[in-house]
This record gives structure tokens, sequence and C-alpha cells, in this order.
């Protein structure tokens, strides 16, 4: 009997050394940090690494991480300048710099910062309408993350950053901005076709332009090419005709080569008789009279009908 009792008192001593090794000594791991409480009091901040403790004196707190943290809090729905309301869904990175604060300062600071952060987006976006808050994202992310980083530093608590995951309006408000979009998307390809088809034509009739100025400058020269050459040609033949002193005789006869010329056009009507045709006839018969004195042949008797 007694030995059983010796027994049960050695394996109570054994569990009292073990528990008191297990208070005494503490192992705090790499990113952690624990408060101790001697007597209920704060007494010390615990860094990574072993440390002793006075057991069933000392306490340590449940160990805080220290490194950054990502908390997403679920949409909001916040009322814009305009009567609309969004639900806004917003992300968090945060890191806790002071144990001892993040500890003493706030019962839960990760609570804490949730509502901080839904009570000043709704500040912000009530200031902004609809159109503004879904393009100032960064604008509201910057005085959203100076906000939290001035109310969450007496907490122990750095906010590195804010974002804004989404930005939800509602249903209606969607089908109108959708069909806005889908105007605007036609009407900029409205206005695209149209300018396209403007060059076009500004193009096609500066195209013509130019050809036609090319066509007239080259009907000028054309024109100017073959006058000078009528006009050389005519200058010849009359370089010719006075180099060949022609006398009456051969004028009458080109006269008389030029006429079924002058008749053969099928407009050709009335004819008009030059002057000089008179004195070409008598070129010609003087030229066709007998002998070569040039008098006119007697002409013959008339005989009585």
């Amino acid at each position: 009997m007694g030995s059983i009792i010796a027994l049960a008192v050695l394996i109570a001593l054994v569990l009292l050394v073990l528990v008191i090794i297990a208070k005494t000594v503490r192992i705090v791991p790499q990113a952690r940090a624990g408060v101790v409480e001697r007597l209920g009091r704060y007494q010390r901040t615990l860094n990574a690494g072993l440390t002793i403790l006075v057991p069933f004196i000392d306490k340590l707190r449940p160990l805080i991480d220290l490194r950054e943290q990502v908390v997403s809090f679920p949409p909001q729905p916040v009322i814009t300048a305009d009567n609309l309301v969004v639900g806004i869904d917003t992300v968090i990175y945060f890191q806790v710099t002071d144990a001892k604060s993040a500890t003493y300062e706030i019962a839960n600071y990760i609570q804490g910062i949730e509502q901080l952060t839904v009570t000043t987006l709704r500040n912000v976006v009530g200031n902004l309408n609809l159109e503004e808050t879904l393009t100032s994202r960064d604008h509201i992310n910057a005085q959203l993350r100076g906000v939290l980083d001035e109310a969450t530093g007496k907490w122990g608590v750095r906010v590195n950053r804010v974002e804004i995951k989404a930005i939800d309006p509602p249903a209606s408000i969607q089908d109108s901005m959708e069909k806005q979009m889908r105007a605007d998307r036609e009407k900029r390809a409205t206005i695209l076709t149209a300018e396209g088809f403007k060059q076009s034509q500004i193009l096609t009739a500066e195209g013509e332009r130019q050809a036609s100025i090319l066509k007239a400058e080259g009907d000028a020269q054309a024109q100017v090419l073959r006058a000078d050459g009528e006009a050389q040609a005519i200058q010849k033949v009359f370089d010719a005709i006075h180099a060949g002193n022609p006398d009456q005789k051969l004028l009458a006869y080109q006269y008389l080569q030029m006429l079924p010329q002058i008749a053969r056009g099928d407009s050709n009507k009335v004819w008009i008789v030059p002057s000089e045709l008179g004195e070409a006839l008598k070129g010609i018969g003087s030229m066709l009279g007998s002998g070569d004195t040039g008098e006119a042949p007697p002409r013959p008797p008339i005989q009585p009908v």
C-alpha cells in the first residue's frame, strides 16, 4: 500500500515538474511576438527565440503575427452624392508593428480596421457621384489609406495598402451604362466611317483635280506644239513659194486643184467664190490659148438658127 502511494506521489511530482518546465521555458517562432503579464500587469514583450518565464506568476498572452496580413471585407452598401447605392468590396494590407499596443489599445484590431474602413469609405464616396466613384479608385484608395494609417497608428498597426476590389452599381444603372457605352461605341464607329468616307472623297477629288490640271496642261502644250508646227509649216511653204517666184499661171492652176477639195464636204451647201477667181480663169485661158504670143484665138462666127 505504501509503495502505491509513493508511486502516485512520484508521478505527481513528475507531472508538476513537467508543467513547471512547460510554463517556464517558452519558444517564440520567427515573425511572432508575445506579451508577458506578471500578476496581471504588462511585464515585457517577447521576441522570436527561447525565453524563460516565472511559472504561475508570468502569463504569456496569445502570440501576435508580425507579418503583413491581407483582409478582404465583404461588399458594403455606400450612397453616392447622386443618391445611388453601390456595393464596394475593399482589401486591406496591414502589419502589426507594436504587439503591446495591438493587445491593450484595442480589443480586436481587425474588427476595428473593418469598421473604420466602412465609415471612411462612406464619407469619401458620399462626396462623389457615380461616375467619379467608378473612375477615381486611386483617389479613394489614397484617402482611405491616409485615414486608416492615422487612426490605426495608436493601435500598433500600420496600413500599407488599401485597394477597392469591386464597385457594383445597381442592376438598372448597369443596364443604362451598358446601353450608353453601346451607343457611344456605335457613335464613334459612325464618326470614324464618316471621317473615312470624307477623307476618301477629298483624296478622290484632289486626284481628279490634279488629273484635270495635268490633262489641261498637256492639252495646252500639245496645242502650242501643234500651232508651232503649223506655223513652221506655213512659214516653210511661204518661204518656198516666194523662193520659187510663181507666176499667174501656176497660181491659177493651184486654184483649180483646190476647188474639188472645197466641194468634197457634205455640209458644203454654199460656195464662196473668191474675187481672184476671175483673174485665175483669165490666166488659165491665156495658158490654154494658141501660140506663144498669149493672144486669145479668134471667136468662131455665130451661125444663125
